[in-house]
C-alpha cells in the first residue's frame, strides 16, 4: 500500500473510531443522575390527607435521603409495623430504576394511605441521590446503602443489580422480592395488590 493510501485508511479508521466513541459515550450518559424519568410526579396530597398517623410520620420525610443508613431503614421498617411495606432498592445512576420510577410515584400516590413505601439507595453517592430525588420527587424517604448490604440486613437473596422491589407483610416479614425493572405500571400494581394488600 502506498503512503497516501495508508494515510487515507488511517484517517478513515480514526474517524470511525471517534464516531463509535461518541455513540458509546452518549449511551453511557443515559445513566446521568441529573436526568429525570420524563414525567411530572402525581399529586400525593389526597392520599397523604387520608394516611393514618403512623404512615403520615413516615411520609413527613418524603423525598429525602434520610439519616441512619441501613440501621435507620430497619428502624423505619419496624416503626410502620401493622402496615404492609413496599421497599424499592434503587440507585441514581441506574437506567432501569429511572424507567420504573414514574410507576412507583403513581403507586405511592394511589396507596399511601394503605402501604408504607420506603426507598433504599444502594451503591451510590449521597449527593447524586439527593439531586435525583430533588428532581424526581417521591413522597417517601430513602436510606443510603453504599455497600449494597441490604440483602444481608433483611435476610434476602438479591441476585444482580438494581432495581429490586421487596414486599413486607404487616408483621414486617419479607414475603416477595421482584428483581429487576418492572415491565409496566400494571405489573407493579398487581404485585402491590397481591403481596402488600393481600388481594387475590
Amino acid at each position: 500500500m502506498n503512503p497516501d493510501n495508508r494515510k487515507r485508511a488511517m484517517r478513515t479508521a480514526a474517524a470511525l473510531l471517534c464516531a463509535l466513541l461518541v455513540t458509546v459515550l452518549a449511551a453511557c450518559g443515559s445513566g446521568d443522575s441529573s436526568a429525570d424519568p420524563g414525567t411530572d410526579p402525581p399529586d400525593y396530597s389526597s392520599a397523604l390527607d387520608k394516611a393514618p398517623p403512623k404512615l403520615k410520620a413516615l411520609y413527613e420525610q418524603g423525598g429525602t435521603l434520610a439519616p441512619g443508613g441501613l440501621d435507620g431503614f430497619s428502624e423505619q421498617l419496624a416503626a410502620v409495623r401493622g402496615y404492609p411495606a413496599v421497599v424499592n432498592n434503587w440507585a441514581s445512576w441506574c437506567g432501569p430504576c429511572r424507567t420504573e420510577w414514574p410507576w412507583l410515584q403513581q403507586a405511592a400516590a394511589d396507596h399511601l394511605d394503605q402501604v408504607a413505601f420506603i426507598g433504599v439507595d444502594g451503591d451510590d453517592e449521597d449527593a447524586a441521590a439527593r439531586t435525583f430525588l430533588q428532581g424526581n420527587p417521591v413522597p417517601y424517604p430513602s436510606f443510603a446503602d453504599p455497600g449494597k448490604d441490604l440483602a444481608g440486613e433483611i435476610g434476602a437473596t438479591l441476585v444482580g443489580g438494581f432495581p429490586n422491589t421487596l414486599f413486607f407483610d404487616r408483621g414486617g416479614e419479607l414475603v416477595y422480592t421482584h428483581q429487576g425493572v418492572y415491565p409496566d405500571q400494571a405489573t407493579l400494581e398487581a404485585d402491590i395488590r397481591k403481596y402488600a394488600l393481600g388481594e387475590s
